[in-house]
């Protein structure tokens, strides 16, 4: 009975939000949509009413918990790196006085694990960035698709671990931080060597992540830094990074998050180091370069369903790989939109994923609604497979 009440509850929320994009949200530019929710979520950080939104997120979601890339997670479907990251700043010292000044400089950080369960904050930079400028945000309703070239817009590693540890006591229990290299910063021992102060800023303000994941792919930037993803390139950037972790002594596994579209035999190489480095979880895969509406010569990075295919793409050939590095995972993570999308995944024993585009198209909780559609899918199938052995 319970259950059949939360499904009937989802339901009718999905067609809530989709009524409500339709008449309202859709109406409105992507970006201007984007900048409307932030306000949003910077005063919503602030109100009581948070505690009942996480209330009726346990209320409706049913537990799935899965063991991914050494990480217990509550459900199988986390927010994805890219909505919780922060302002962007000039400088470091600019951003820390935002801080002082009791700014909330990451909106959001507060409201959506509470409305959405795990979520992966960042990415961030060593140092802040602004981002670009101009409109950097579109949608294709139709295709449930996004587009962005937010350019890694963010406060800064020492600014953003700050913010949150200083907020420590109030963070989820699950939650992952994402950590991306400086774009371009081209000598990968100075590279590594930011990267692994990244990590120090959010070990010296006691946050423990159940996960970190390293950003090898920055599509929305000037600079695509895609060459770090070529094996010596991988291998010293993921080596500083576990070993950054390791000199803590305290477990957290290290994810690599990659681009759609790399070759059979580069994903090989990758499995390869992952496993040989240590490695946990590879997420397949960062948004898809394509020419933006406004200019085809400016790259922005697609999501949603228009990302679906070369994700799925890219996880097939991984899975292809993975007897050669049985300790690395295969997350997914590319037009996760309702349980079809998902089960496209699951055939190759994909048993996690990440989704950002959903929240625009199916809202909130759009990982509960997913997850509840993609169960109902397996009860049938697997009533029909006894129906046809009877």
């Amino acid at each position: 009975m319970a259950s059949s009440l939360r499904g009937y509850a989802l339901r009718a929320l999905a067609a809530g939000h989709e009524s409500l994009c339709r008449r309202w949200l859709f109406n409105m530019p992507a970006q201007d949509g984007h900048e409307a929710l932030l306000r949003w979520l910077r005063r919503m950080d602030r109100l009581p009413p948070m505690l009942a939104a996480a209330a009726l997120r346990h209320a409706l979601t049913e537990p799935a918990p899965v063991t991914v890339g050494g990480a217990e997670l509550p459900q199988r479907f986390m927010l994805a790196a890219g909505l919780v990251k922060g302002d962007g700043f000039e400088d470091e010292a600019r951003a820390m006085a935002a801080l002082a000044s009791g700014r909330n400089i990451m909106p959001g950080w507060r409201t959506l694990p509470a409305l959405m369960g795990p979520i992966e904050f960042g990415s961030f930079t060593r140092q802040p960035r602004m981002g670009n400028s101009g409109t950097v945000m579109w949608r294709d309703a139709q295709s449930r698709s996004t587009q962005n070239r937010v350019g890694l817009r963010n406060p800064g590693a020492r600014a953003a671990a700050a913010f949150l540890g200083q907020r420590r006591q109030l963070m989820p229990a699950c939650y992952g931080i994402n950590i991306a290299p400086t774009p371009g910063l081209q000598n990968i021992r100075l590279q590594a060597r930011a990267i692994q102060e990244s990590l120090q800023f959010f070990f010296s303000a006691s946050l423990r992540p159940s996960w970190f994941t390293l950003n090898l792919s920055c599509p929305n930037t000037e600079d695509d830094p895609r060459g770090l993803q070529l094996e010596q390139e991988a291998r010293a950037l993921c080596q500083a990074s576990v070993d950054a972790i390791a000199g803590q002594g305290i477990g957290t596994p290290l994810w690599v998050k990659i681009s759609p579209g790399l070759a059979s035999e580069q994903l090989q190489i990758l499995l390869r180091v992952f496993a040989d480095v240590g490695v946990r979880a590879v997420i397949a895969c960062n948004t898809l370069a394509k020419a933006s509406p406004l200019d085809d010569t400016v790259v922005a990075g697609a999501g949603g369903a228009a990302l679906h295919e070369a994700a799925l793409q890219t996880v097939r050939l991984l899975h292809a790989h993975a007897a050669s590095a049985p300790s690395v995972d295969i997350i997914a993570c590319g037009g996760i939109m309702d349980g079809e999308s998902w089960q496209a995944y699951r055939r190759y024993q994909v048993t996690a994923g990440q989704y950002w585009s959903a929240v625009v198209y199916r809202g909130p909780f759009a990982a509960s609604i997913i997850e509840r559609e993609w169960q109902t899918h397996e009860s049938a199938r697997a009533a029909s497979r006894r129906q046809s052995l009877a």
